[in-house]
């Protein structure tokens, strides 16, 4: 697990002292060690999170006979099958780090060696010979990658900071992606909050020539998934043997792992799995919150550690530790996105980073096995709201901001772009097979736009920020592929979800765990956007002059009172905090960095 970034220039040699802003700006991603290549108008950087052959795994790798330069970040979790199968080419290999298998088969395959990879990567890749730079970002997005370019040069990093960091001027917000992250919490496709920069798409590669033209290329898709009768019998014999030989190459490394254990189905079936393929007991943490009135998961998460006799941390944050993380969080993000449970991810990775550097996640479960109440609508909604919104198939159509907020407190340029946020949506849509369910319709939306560009934002960001790798074996493409082509009737019934998983796991885990009354994960921020805090931040917020560049004045005072009478208006308000705080880190004060525990109220100006 790395930060990988670099710079192709159209004419002029490219600066190392460029290279080294790319470096600092992603130190955070690899403590343990950088690297950094120059040749003429290329250069790539490196920094390292040693996780696979401690020793000699240091990049840029090179491989002189064939004049190709790699950088990689992520795991290669097939990789001591594909060396050995690499090996018997001909192909030699001088270190044991499971990135070489991408150089290396690079030799022998050329950009086909991206179909045989499995795994969680993004990598960029230099064919001298060719004089042409290969990019490419794992099938489901896990790591992420992004660019820019002019008509000067092509900038790549792991992280917007690796980009922000060369350029001669900062990106201003783009109106679109600020409409999506405001109505959806995150925004979605190529585009980012920042104008002109890019996303690199999941399972995607870039081809960039000498004369800086972009090739795109798309080597895997969901798409590609045909549907499959079967029944549970059957398909539970298969996923006996996927589920092993995931998790068994997910485990491959070189340092201790944890777990990150909610009360829920996904990390309980992780916990199960890790306990019985391991012999040591497992490192496991949790989070709850002290002095509120929601139930959290701690009690469900403790039942599970108990019973696989795990070495089991409880965390219990309060109000303060969580308000006081969020400008830390919008830094790590880079990107906007809103979602709550951001906050004690970063608590819980800073306590887990000081003894581990790798620990298991449940993202995905959801995804791949139908888990989400919204993959279950009746007959009637679903038919009245894709009357209402057209080609949406009734899904994710509706807006976080309802009337008449957008109209009383977006501003010109937001109103003008109200139509984005649905855009992502609807061509998901529109993309996928006639011969698909509107079930698996809805796990495709959420498997090109919401796990990317949120959840695993999420994963990604909150734990690297501390040096900190995830594993999300729920998120392997082979595990998606099955989850994805599963006929309906094994996903959902009766106001069930995740049928199959659920069933399939019995063996592991209680009944009562696996079939209670889905919560998910809440954050209470509603119980703390009240009082004197809500009182201070409306003052804030009145006085910001990014707030009242992009929203309306009046609005945004009616909607604090408003919350104040009801608070109802947690979601939107906290979008208005956290745009603010964003836009001074990144648009105002470029380059600067709060600590992990500082009042958000003093990142949003007098």
């Amino acid at each position: 697990m790395c930060g990988i970034a670099g710079i192709y220039t159209r004419h002029d040699a490219v600066a190392e002292k460029a290279l080294s802003r790319q470096i600092r700006a992603l130190s955070h991603r690899g403590p343990d060690d950088e690297g950094l290549w120059r040749s003429g108008r290329i250069g790539l950087v490196h920094t390292r999170l040693s996780i696979i052959d401690l020793a000699g795994g240091h990049q840029p790798l090179q491989d002189n006979a064939d004049h190709l330069t790699m950088v990689a970040n992520g795991e290669i979790y097939n990789f001591i099958e594909l060396r050995e199968q690499l090996s018997r080419d001909g192909q030699p290999f001088t270190t044991q780090s499971d990135s070489e298998v991408i150089l290396r088969g690079y030799a022998q395959h050329g950009s086909r060696i991206l179909e045989q990879l499995q795994g969680m990567f993004a990598f960029a890749l230099y064919d001298a010979r060719k004089r042409r730079l290969l990019l490419a970002r794992d099938r489901l997005g896990i790591k992420p990658l992004f660019y820019y370019q002019d008509d000067k040069q092509f900038v790549f990093a792991s992280e917007i900071k690796g980009i922000l960091a060369v350029l001669d001027h900062t990106p201003q917000p783009h109106p679109d992606a600020l409409n999506q992250y405001l109505q959806n919490q995150f925004n979605s496709g190529r585009d980012t909050i920042f104008r002109g920069i890019k996303r690199l798409l999941p399972g995607e590669s870039i081809s960039i020539d000498a004369d800086l033209k972009l090739t795109h290329q798309r080597y895997w898709s969901p798409l590609q998934v045909k549907p499959r009768e079967t029944d549970f019998d059957s398909a539970s014999q298969a996923f006996n043997q996927l589920f092993d030989n995931v998790m068994e190459q997910h485990m491959r490394a070189d340092v201790p792992f944890g777990l990150f254990l909610s009360g829920g189905v996904d990390s309980a079936i992780l916990a199960a799995a890790l306990s019985r393929l391991r012999s040591e007991p497992l490192r496991t943490f949790s989070v709850g919150f002290a002095n509120v009135e929601m139930r959290d998961e701690l009690s469900d998460a403790e039942r599970i550690a108990r019973l696989f006799d795990t070495r089991h941390t409880e965390l219990r944050l309060d109000q303060t530790q969580i308000l006081h993380r969020l400008p830390h969080s919008v830094w790590a993000s880079d990107e906007l996105m809103r979602d709550f449970a951001s906050l004690p991810t970063s608590l819980l990775s800073q306590h887990a980073a000081q003894e581990l550097k790798v620990v298991f996640s449940g993202e995905g479960g959801d995804e791949a096995f139908g888990g989400y109440g919204r993959y279950r609508p009746g007959r009637l909604e679903a038919g009245l709201k894709n009357l209402l919104y057209p080609g949406s198939g009734g899904f994710r159509c509706r807006g976080h901001w309802r009337h008449p907020w957008p109209k009383r407190v977006f501003g010109s340029r937001l109103r003008q772009a109200q139509r984005a946020f649905r855009a992502p949506i609807i061509d998901a849509w529109q993309e996928t097979p006639a011969q698909w369910s509107n079930m698996q319709r809805r796990q495709y939306v959420d498997l090109v736009t919401a796990l990317p560009d949120n959840l695993l934002v999420k994963a990604d960001r909150m734990m690297m920020a501390f040096g900190l790798e995830g594993r999300v074996p729920f998120v392997d493409h082979r595990i998606v592929e099955f989850g994805l082509s599963l006929p309906d009737e094994l996903k959902i019934r009766s106001g069930q979800g995740k049928l199959f998983l659920k069933q399939w796991a019995e063996q592991y885990l209680p009944k009562e765990h696996l079939w209670m009354k889905k919560r998910g994960f809440h954050v209470p921020v509603g119980e703390w956007l009240r009082g004197d805090f809500l009182n201070q931040l409306g003052k804030k917020l009145a006085n910001n002059a990014a707030i009242n560049e992009w929203f309306q004045h009046q609005g945004v005072a009616q909607l604090i009172e408003a919350q104040h009478k009801n608070p109802r208006y947690s979601r939107e308000i906290w979008s208005l905090m956290q745009f603010a705080i964003w836009h001074r880190l990144f648009i105002e004060n470029p380059g600067s960095q709060p600590g992990p525990d500082e009042n958000p109220l003093a990142w949003i100006g007098s």
